[in-house]
């Protein structure tokens, strides 16, 4: 089955073609202009993907070698994310639609992250946990035999992602940080500075706000040293904020007898949290999953998936109605 995914939920214009489990072409823009402003603009971003999403959706076909005739459907972004670029993604889904006659599917973004691992993984079948992890969301949820999604446990105030980029700030690293502080942490001694584990409690819940509040304390104590201990520093508030989401994850596993994890969203591309992660489930017998390094991120790929993956399970209507910002995961 041929789809086109269409993804605006944020800072990425994306769009890609996919036949059936397969990834035909994936093409992506991710907006930098927001790093002078430390972080996503809605306004901007939305003028942005108006500006870009006519282009990126040509050459996503053309790599794909197909036309809007071949497609057996179109899927975008409903929800969750910023308002503004979501209608940008739906307005311009809903006219290709109805020009080319071919039925429209509004997908769920955080199902879309959960269908980049299925898009890795094309074998991937439930009941598993999964562990969606991004700039936006921390969130483990349990995706039961019959295609389910039940909620097990949240952060209760930044994600994990969220938390990255906060941090990183506070070091001087720029937006986005993420990346910056796995680069140095590399290169850090990761026990040097003890740093809460965002833990929350016995639940399943996660908070990350206190480690922003114990990394600011501590780069004000370092003073002028803290040039000198950078990687250090990154390392510690890595391994902080892995050990949250590894031992979250541990209990979940135990607790709920699934035979493995998909770990999906941005900070699944970590290279520690794989492997801590890998190490964890290994040690528990079982499996862990993670997307490839080009789906971590948003892409059209895996919009086109989670449409497909409900198509599958024999949701065939189309979701022709309004974006949703706040749409929850399932």
């Amino acid at each position: 089955m041929l789809i086109l995914g269409i993804e605006t939920s944020c800072d990425e214009t994306a769009a890609a073609v996919i036949d059936g489990w397969k990834v035909l072409s994936n093409v992506l823009h991710t907006q930098a202009v927001h790093a002078e402003f430390g972080g996503v603009v809605p306004e901007i971003a939305s003028r942005e993907h108006l500006r870009l999403l006519p282009g990126i959706v040509r050459e996503a076909l053309e790599q794909s070698g197909k036309s809007i005739d071949d497609l057996d459907g179109i899927a975008y972004t409903r929800g969750p994310g910023l308002a503004g670029p979501l209608l940008v993604g739906a307005s311009f889904a809903q006219a290709l639609a109805m020009d080319s006659g071919k039925p429209l599917w509004g997908a769920n973004h955080l199902e879309g992250h959960l269908a980049a691992v299925r898009l890795t993984f094309p074998e991937l079948a439930a009941p598993f946990l999964c562990l969606t992890v991004s700039g936006g969301h921390t969130e483990l949820t349990e995706v039961t035999a019959d295609g389910e999604f039940l909620s097990l446990g949240c952060t209760r105030d930044d994600a994990a992602g969220e938390a990255f980029d906060k941090c990183g700030k506070i070091l001087g690293l720029g937006y986005p940080a993420g990346p910056e502080v796995s680069r140095l942490a590399a290169l850090g001694n990761r026990k040097a500075f003890a740093l809460p584990i965002g833990l929350r409690g016995d639940g399943l819940d996660f908070s990350f706000s206190g480690l922003k509040t114990a990394l600011s304390r501590l780069a004000k104590e370092l003073g002028p040293e803290l040039g000198d201990r950078l990687a250090d520093v990154c390392a510690s508030l890595e391994e902080a904020i892995v050990e949250a989401l590894v031992a979250k994850c541990k209990v979940a596993l135990q607790e709920r007898g699934l035979p493995g994890i998909a770990v999906c969203g941005g900070v699944s591309a970590n290279r520690r949290l794989r492997e801590r992660m890998q190490q964890m489930a290994e040690r528990t017998g079982c499996w862990a999953r993670f997307p490839a390094h080009a789906l971590c991120t948003d892409n059209g790929a895996m919009i086109a998936g989670a449409a497909l993956w409900r198509l599958e399970r024999g949701d065939v209507q189309p979701l022709t109605g309004p974006v949703e910002p706040g749409l929850a995961l399932g």
